[in-house]
């Protein structure tokens, strides 16, 4: 089976993450956590998603689980810089003064071979997933990429970082494959391919081009035993609320994004720093077979947006694109590290409804004519 596609009507999905049920107090407890991604995929179904998923219940965070995961990660932690925020030295210290938000950034290095341990905790999320859908929806589980898990928590242990990255393809091919087989789509969490622009070493764009690259050839290694029709990728610039002055251009990654074998292409599309991009796809012609997921709500701000201006972005991507290679979706998640919840839970849920209004608006005028 294929992805869903927006063949009678935009289809709606979201990037991952959502807020946490506030009675689950023990993410360890196997009976809360599967009542929870009962709950939350019925919420999301409440609010009108078309494509769902176990809002990560069971996670920490949407990368930093794979420490419970893998071995090779009790090195000491290295720092994390964003470039972005020294030319506001007064903001950034107000960020890094949030003890929920310098615990995100305390993870462990590499130190040792990377492997995968035991795969009862992914075949416990899809238990948990399968149970709540029925198999009668369509669902996706998101897994960190390679790229991801070298950015939070980079390699102090193989002689390179393209061993380093290969080991990690190797090792989360096992977690891609089960959720694969499992019936799922699988999204890979790809926020590295942007948002390390700003946060790794300084280099030209065509070293950074060269970066990205690397990247999606481990993943497309990990993947190689998944059809890509069952596979979407999500990027963006980092999950935060700030300048973001210095993000790289999407115009300047996207060719290589649009190149690896996923069929699915999540972004940002909503934030005030990349709403523009839409206008890439002007003049980079989208792939044969492959489907935009750009984001038509903002992650990272409390406002409601309203269905009409959902119905504006997405009209926009299909008129360039074609509106059967446009789902709707999110700029990002809502909780990717579950200390943190810059969204009121209430107003995640009313976001989405206002999605899926969007979205009906948007179908109403697409299908219009046809």
């Amino acid at each position: 089976m294929s992805l869903q596609t927006s063949t009678e009507r935009i289809l709606t999905t979201h990037t991952g993450s959502l807020p946490r049920p506030a009675d689950l107090t023990d993410r360890h407890d196997q009976q809360a956590v599967r009542a929870a991604v009962a709950q939350t995929v019925r919420r999301q179904l409440d609010a009108g998603v078309d494509i769902v998923n176990d809002g990560e219940v069971s996670k920490p965070s949407y990368s930093t689980y794979v420490t419970e995961r893998l071995s090779g990660f009790g090195g000491e932690p290295v720092p994390f810089q964003i470039r972005d925020l020294e030319a506001f030295p007064e903001f950034a210290q107000r960020m890094i003064s949030d003890p929920d938000l310098a615990a995100v950034f305390g993870n462990p290095s590499c130190n040792g071979p990377v492997a995968y341990l035991d795969t009862s905790l992914v075949e416990a999320d899809i238990a948990n997933l399968r149970a709540a859908s029925g198999g009668a929806i369509d669902t996706f589980m998101s897994a960190a990429s390679p790229g991801v898990i070298d950015m939070f928590m980079p390699n102090r242990y193989y002689p390179s970082t393209e061993e380093y990255l290969f080991a990690l393809a190797d090792a989360m091919k096992t977690e891609y494959d089960a959720i694969h087989q499992a019936g799922l789509v699988l999204q890979l969490d790809c926020p590295d391919l942007a948002c390390e622009w700003s946060v790794g070493p300084e280099v030209t764009k065509e070293e950074f081009r060269r970066v990205v690259a690397q990247r999606l050839e481990a993943l497309d290694h990990a993947t190689r035993d998944i059809p890509p029709d069952r596979i979407r990728l999500h990027l963006c610039w980092g999950n935060y609320e700030g300048p973001h002055q210095g993000d790289i251009p999407l115009a300047d990654i996207i060719d290589l994004v649009l190149a690896a074998r996923p069929t699915a292409v999540s972004f940002e599309g909503a934030n005030p720093r990349h709403e523009h991009e839409w206008k890439v796809f002007e003049d980079v012609k989208l792939p044969d077979g492959k489907l935009l997921i750009p984001g038509v709500l903002d992650s990272t701000t409390n406002y409601i947006e309203h269905p009409e201006l959902v119905a504006q972005r997405l009209v926009r991507y299909a008129s360039v694109v074609g509106r059967q290679n446009v789902i709707a979706g999110s700029d990002c998640g809502f909780a990717t590290f579950a200390a943190l919840v810059p969204i009121d839970p209430a107003i995640t849920w009313a976001k989405l409804a206002a999605m899926a209004e969007g979205a009906r608006l948007a179908s109403q005028e697409l299908w219009a004519t046809a």
